[in-house]
């Protein structure tokens, strides 16, 4: 039988969704074959390419707009995102935009602007689920369509969809490093780089960014932290609700000290429940949430997390303790996550 194939539009080409077109094809056989799934490329937009957009499937092998695509604009607004994904007849869209800490737009308005188009829409941005998750979720509901985001956080480890699979679990609270590149900072300056001659060495690496704000200075945790309490513990947070300090003040001293006497620096993400009775006598819940640089005995899981590795830890009223660890993750973890979002979304 003749598979019927889903177009993807894919928002946002660098890295992230390049690789994940060189997966999607990679894993073509096994789609088709164990998962009944076949796919064409029909949309690409970035801001060196432009709008492109062709029903029919783009040669993403070939950099340069084919004769059929739309014509190039030098702005994404929604409403040049609903002609594109009109033209491509999208069904999945691919959303790998960049983080916009303070407001999540305009990746926000890309989200929805695919479920009202009536394509399932996978998000590696992050600002989606911190500034508009639940309306988002709903839209998609409404659609009889999935929002889904599990690159978000921890690359492809599959935390929001394990919850799925926990039904009636109440997750009481979490902590864990969750930003690699400052796990990589600190671990240089443990031999004795000061921290700009570390950054600029995760700078040439290619691990931290040539503007690292997010990350030395905590926002990229803080937002992750937002992002799993939102989501699994369904308290909708804000960002200056969740005590924020970054290691841009730690010196060289101090970190290489602190290895020696076996309780290294960790950025250290933390969110645990809260319950309040306010002056009417009702019980309140909430979450306290922080992210901050913290001592951890060097023997302990965190401890011995290094490198662009990632850590967490799920405290469960039916599981004390349930932990994950991802060991040097590359791009390519990152691009699984929104595979196997595709294939929740389509099976």
């Amino acid at each position: 039988m003749k598979l019927s194939p889903y177009n993807l539009c894919f928002l946002g080409f660098g890295n992230v969704n390049r690789t994940l077109v060189q997966l999607l094809r990679d894993r073509e056989p096994e789609l088709r074959d164990r998962h009944n799934i076949a796919f064409r490329i029909t949309g690409i937009a970035s801001r060196s390419l432009g709008w492109i957009a062709n029903p029919e499937g783009l040669d993403t092998h070939v950099a340069q707009p084919p004769s059929a695509a739309i014509p190039l604009k030098s702005s994404q607004t929604s409403g040049d995102i609903k002609s594109w994904l009109s033209a491509a007849r999208a069904d999945i869209l691919f959303d790998a935009t960049s983080l916009n800490v303070q407001t999540g737009q305009p990746a926000i308005d890309h989200i929805r602007t695919a479920l009202e188009h009536g394509a399932h829409a996978i998000t590696a941005n992050k600002g989606p689920i911190v500034h508009a998750y639940r309306g988002l979720r709903d839209l998609a509901a409404a659609r009889g369509k999935r929002f889904l985001y599990e690159s978000t956080v921890m690359d492809g480890v599959p935390i929001f969809s394990l919850f799925d699979q926990l039904p009636a679990i109440h997750l009481k609270g979490f902590h864990g490093i969750l930003n690699s590149t400052t796990n990589v900072i600190l671990s240089e300056m443990e031999t004795g780089l000061t921290f700009d001659e570390a950054l600029k060495k995760a700078q040439a690496l290619g691990i931290a960014e040539t503007d690292a704000t997010h990350d030395i200075d905590g926002w990229d945790a803080a937002v992750k932290t937002a992002a799993l309490i939102t989501v699994l513990m369904n308290v909708p947070v804000k960002l200056v609700d969740i005590q924020r300090e970054g290691i841009r003040d730690l010196t060289m001293q101090a970190v290489r000290n602190a290895k020696r006497d076996g309780w290294p620096f960790k950025l250290v993400c933390r969110a645990q429940r809260t319950s309040v009775v306010d002056p009417r006598g009702v019980e309140v819940c909430g979450v306290k949430a922080s992210v901050a640089p913290e001592k951890v005995l060097a023997t302990s899981p965190m401890g011995k997390i290094c490198g662009t590795s990632s850590y967490i830890y799920f405290e469960t009223d039916i599981f004390p303790g349930l932990a994950i660890t991802e060991e040097n993750p590359g791009l390519y973890a990152t691009a699984y996550g929104m595979l196997a979002d595709f294939v929740r979304a389509v099976t």
